[in-house]
């Protein structure tokens, strides 16, 4: 049986993908499920965090997001008996890939499929739908009646969370990159209360959203990346409709959440430079969002 690794070369610059052959799985014993892979999801892999985690490895399993149908279950299982379809996203530290016939995984990275969904739809779906709701309900608490900014919303992680955001009787406002993006937004049901078209460059961010909050501004934003630095000091494939940071901060409202995918994003020049940096992006939020809070995603 063969699974899908990558291979870095000593500069970490090139990345090989090959196929190796994989011995029998083991037993399965205590909580863990061994699993069929119906389908798999390909996700960006970052090189960045595992070597930061001092992960390195010589092959490293390809494809994490995965939904199957169980074939066995170890004596500790209580979740899942043999038969039952699933989804779930293998740990950083599995030894197997995704993409392969066979995986064994612990039960606590698994949940059952919904039955009307498809294998590739959950596979694909999976990770996006993590993200999305720890977004919302883990780092900005969103509740019935907040004002949702969500950058990007013809994207799947936007979708997925637009929908989320509705559930839980949010009022949502989106971003919309290009012209199908605007039409697919519009066509949601029930209705986004504002898409702002950001295709031409010519349309301010905040002022829309100042607009549609009666100059309250928002209660949580979810962006899409941010421009940290002024256009000429941006690498040109950062000012192609990302906003910049100090637009969502204007158009954040008092005590409102920003949850953001810039993971060097620092709004407020550090006082001190012993001072780490989940710190600082938390006292900057603070100090130039009126008490607001950032959550680094």
């Amino acid at each position: 049986m063969k699974g899908l690794y990558f291979q870095q070369s000593s500069t970490d610059e090139e990345i090989t993908f090959v196929f190796q052959e994989r011995e029998n799985l083991p037993v399965t014993e205590d909580n863990f499920v061994k699993l069929q892979v119906k389908a798999c999801a390909l996700s960006q892999i970052n090189t960045k965090l595992l070597a930061e985690m001092k992960m390195k490895k010589d092959l490293f399993p390809v494809g994490r997001e995965i939904a199957g149908i169980v074939l066995d279950v170890g004596s500790k299982v209580s979740f899942f008996q043999p038969d039952d379809e699933v989804v779930g996203i293998l740990p950083l530290d599995s030894e197997d890939p995704g993409l392969c016939e066979v995986v064994r995984v612990h039960e606590h990275y698994l949940v059952h499929k919904p039955e009307k969904v498809t294998w590739t739809e959950a596979a694909g779906s999976i990770r996006d739908g993590v993200r999305a709701y720890t977004a919302l309900h883990y780092l900005s608490h969103v509740s019935p009646g907040k004002s949702v900014l969500i950058m990007d919303g013809a994207s799947a992680f936007g979708t997925i969370a637009i929908q989320l955001a509705h559930h839980r009787g949010a009022k949502v406002i989106s971003t919309a990159c290009s012209l199908e993006d605007k039409q697919c937004l519009e066509r949601f049901r029930p209705p986004i209360a504002r898409v702002i078209d950001v295709s031409n460059g010519k349309v301010h961010v905040a002022e829309s959203c100042l607009e549609e909050t009666g100059g309250l501004g928002v209660d949580i934003v979810l962006d899409a990346g941010v421009r940290l630095y002024s256009k000429d000091d941006e690498p040109a494939v950062k000012l192609q409709l990302l906003p910049h940071k100090h637009d969502i901060i204007t158009l954040l409202g008092v005590g409102g959440h920003w949850v953001t995918t810039e993971e060097n994003l620092q709004v407020k020049k550090p006082k001190r430079r012993d001072v780490d940096t989940d710190s600082r992006m938390q006292q900057g939020a603070e100090q130039e969002s009126h008490s607001g809070s950032l959550s680094p995603f």
